[in-house]
């Protein structure tokens, strides 16, 4: 028989933690949660950084130039760059009255770290053509995030 206090091997035994099996079958669990949840955050991933990167282009950047070109007179040449709208520029077009910096931080990298790509004049704008080459870091594939587009 027994005593009050006691326990049988049994019962120690279920107290003493989790079986091989229970273990195995959460990790199943978790890697079938992961296989499905995963493939759909890394879209959402990718899907926002396209979405930041044509805020940056075709808000930040641009707004930023309309300012430049109101008290300069003209749009910056692609020599002057991005950079223009940080520092009043050298060279032709001599700006009229720099009233910068347009930009309160440095130029941006997008967010796979290439530079953004400004000409002026444009070949597919009028104006400038302002660009990211997007995931892949090449210019003219169809991942590129443009402001004429």
């Amino acid at each position: 028989m027994l005593s009050y206090g006691t326990k049988t091997k049994r019962a120690r035994r279920r107290e003493a933690g989790f079986t091989l099996i229970e273990l195995l079958l959460v990790v199943i669990i978790i890697g079938t949660l992961a296989a499905i949840v995963g493939p759909r955050l890394i879209g959402s991933a990718d899907d926002a950084e396209i979405a930041a990167t044509n805020a940056q282009i075709n808000q930040h950047f641009n707004t930023a130039l309309a300012a430049y070109r109101l008290h300069a007179g003209a749009f910056p040449s692609t020599e002057q760059g991005l950079e223009a709208l940080r520092a009043s520029p050298t060279g032709d077009p001599e700006p009229r009255d720099w009233k910068g910096p347009y930009l309160q931080r440095p130029v941006p990298t997008d967010p796979w770290g290439n530079e953004y790509v400004y000409r002026n004049p444009g070949t597919n704008n009028p104006d400038y053509d302002l660009f990211s080459s997007g995931p892949d870091g090449r210019e003219g594939t169809e991942d590129d995030i443009t402001n004429w587009e």
